[in-house]
């Protein structure tokens, strides 16, 4: 749905993080599909999503800016465009969000950009939506669905995973918080009382209580090397949401059934699954992607800890962006940016 001119260059709009906000709240449901659609898509080779390229600073080792490119060619929407998305962990303590992020799409016929959106937003509620379809696919075999949860690391992530969880139809008997700063473990047990959690919200002491007490454990940490180490914390076989992919040895991830988003993606710069081929030299430990399990072509043996650890894939960016770019376009609410293309002919 871009927006063409009469020679061929389309306009250039400015998309805030307050409009990304507005049209992606109360749609939920809506997104999850959309994020399932994306993924189908992407096991049927109808994306293109090379491997993210890192940015560090050795001045500044524990940061770093991530660019992630990538390019829809089927499904419901064809965009091409890259994420541009900075993690510095040291802003927490400074009360602001550790990451930012902008996203670019760009029109497949002609390249050329056609809008720049504000994109912690949009790539907080694809991670979102992602561990929420996950957590339905995944523990769809289970006599009963599970109603205990646990959040390992309670910042926006985790905000955002329980968002979208309530959103679509889960029901929690209680909800268990960890973070190694308590302070952030009790303003989202404040966000928990205001958004209308129902079940029993308990701040932990540890995770090693926090995964005994849970059914679904969620792993939205900033942690850069696992922190978690004993195989036995999981043998009440929980479904567990590995989000932010380094907080789990090596040791229970081979003791675990494994589904990622994408092998070749998941299995690099020094995720869980990574040292984990490290240490055994195979990847036979992975049982399936999330888009084997959708299409139905490999089912998930109960009986052992499921551990989800989605790398998180630029095509889910994208398609997101794109149905919030479309969304304002047919309510007429885009930033265009007049003139934001100066030289619009080949020969002056």
């Amino acid at each position: 749905m871009t927006t063409v001119e009469g020679d061929g260059i389309g306009t250039f709009s400015v998309i805030s993080g307050a409009q990304v906000s507005a049209v992606l709240t109360g749609r939920e449901q809506e997104v999850v599909d959309l994020i399932g659609d994306t993924y189908r898509a992407h096991g049927e080779g109808a994306t293109v999503n090379p491997p993210s390229y890192f940015l560090r600073f050795p001045d500044r080792p524990r940061s770093r800016i991530i660019a992630l490119p990538a390019s829809i060619v089927g499904g419901r929407r064809r965009v091409d465009g890259i994420k541009w998305i900075s993690s510095f962990p040291d802003n927490v303590a400074a009360g602001i969000p550790r990451a930012s992020a902008v996203l670019i799409l760009n029109d497949v016929e002609t390249g050329y950009p056609f809008a720049c959106l504000e994109s912690s937003i949009i790539s907080a509620t694809r991670t979102a939506a992602s561990a929420a379809l996950a957590a339905d696919v995944l523990t769809r075999g289970r006599v009963q669905r599970p109603n205990r949860i646990g959040f390992v690391g309670t910042g926006l992530i985790a905000r955002y995973i329980h968002r979208f969880l309530a959103a679509t139809g889960w029901d929690f008997d209680s909800v268990g918080l960890y973070d190694v700063a308590p302070e952030g473990a009790a303003a989202f047990h404040g966000y928990l009382d205001g958004a209308g959690e129902t079940g029993t919200v308990t701040e932990h002491t540890s995770a090693r209580d926090l995964i005994a007490a849970s059914d679904i454990v969620v792993f939205a940490t900033i942690a850069a090397a696992p922190h978690v180490h004993d195989p036995a914390w999981f043998g009440h076989n929980p479904l567990v949401l590995h989000v932010s992919l380094r907080d789990l040895s090596p040791e229970i991830v081979l003791a675990s059934t494994n589904v990622v988003d994408d092998v070749d993606h998941c299995l690099k710069a020094d995720t869980s699954p990574h040292l984990a081929e490290q240490m055994v030299g195979h990847r036979d430990f992975v049982h399936a992607t999330l888009p084997d399990v959708l299409s139905g072509s490999v089912s998930v043996p109960v009986g052992r800890p499921i551990v989800f650890s989605p790398f998180g894939l630029g095509v889910l960016d994208l398609a997101v962006g794109a149905f919030v770019h479309d969304a304002l376009a047919r309510t007429g609410d885009l930033n265009v940016v007049e003139d934001f293309f100066h030289e619009r002919r080949r020969f002056g």
